[in-house]
């Protein structure tokens, strides 16, 4: 056995099980530290983005949008799919933002990469920081969209609504938590075109075509 730490797990064949327009699900067989090998049941997932939209009085627009997955509405940050492997993630969000918010932004960077649950996905999202914001005409591209409830909180409320619980989405969180810690203790943040070392790649070039969110 290898010292903890130092073992190299080697995929020693995958299998495609399932092959969706938004997702794909293979299953590894790696090696592993003490010298025989279990499967590893993988989850592929677009890129995505996330956007805490903040203006000049410190306030967050949030989205109000239904999950099917888990049932209900969750407040959220804008946010959506990268809509290929080459796209630029500030693409995305610029996007993303005027099609959920009806805003557009003079300044972006980069506040937190997440991976959503490594455990079983390489889904990731980047939440960006907007600001020098400015309201335009929503341009929606599907019918979920249509359903959005749109509204702006104090930053220090959506925290709030973070930490009772009320928010759950993990890039929401995350990102709330960042900007306010970039707002409050001025820590520094990245700058919009920051290297992405946890993008997914793997689905997007396997499907050729964009995705939604």
């Amino acid at each position: 056995m290898t010292e903890p730490g130092k073992h190299v797990f080697e995929v020693l064949s995958t299998q495609d099980v399932y092959v969706g327009r938004i997702i794909a699900l293979r299953i590894d067989q790696v090696s592993m530290p003490g010298g025989g090998q279990a499967p590893r049941e993988v989850v592929e997932h677009h890129g995505a983005v996330a956007i805490a939209a903040l203006d000049e009085d410190d306030q967050v627009t949030l989205v109000h949008q239904y999950r099917h997955p888990i049932g209900r509405r969750n407040w959220e940050l804008p946010a959506g799919l990268i809509d290929h492997a080459r796209e630029d993630p500030v693409t995305t969000a610029q996007r993303e933002l005027v099609e959920e918010a009806g805003l557009v932004a003079g300044e972006w960077s980069v506040l937190v990469d997440v991976a959503v649950s490594p455990g079983f996905t390489d889904e990731a999202v980047r939440v960006f920081l907007a600001t020098d914001l400015a309201t335009v005409d929503r341009v929606m591209e599907g019918e979920e969209e249509a359903d959005l409830v749109i509204r702006r909180f104090p930053l220090a409320e959506a925290v709030r609504m973070v930490l009772a619980g009320e928010i759950i989405n993990a890039a929401t969180v995350s990102g709330l938590l960042a900007a306010h810690a970039v707002r409050t203790a001025a820590t520094p943040n990245r700058p919009a075109d920051a290297p992405w070392d946890g993008l997914p790649t793997r689905f997007p070039d396997r499907r050729g075509h964009p995705g939604r969110a």
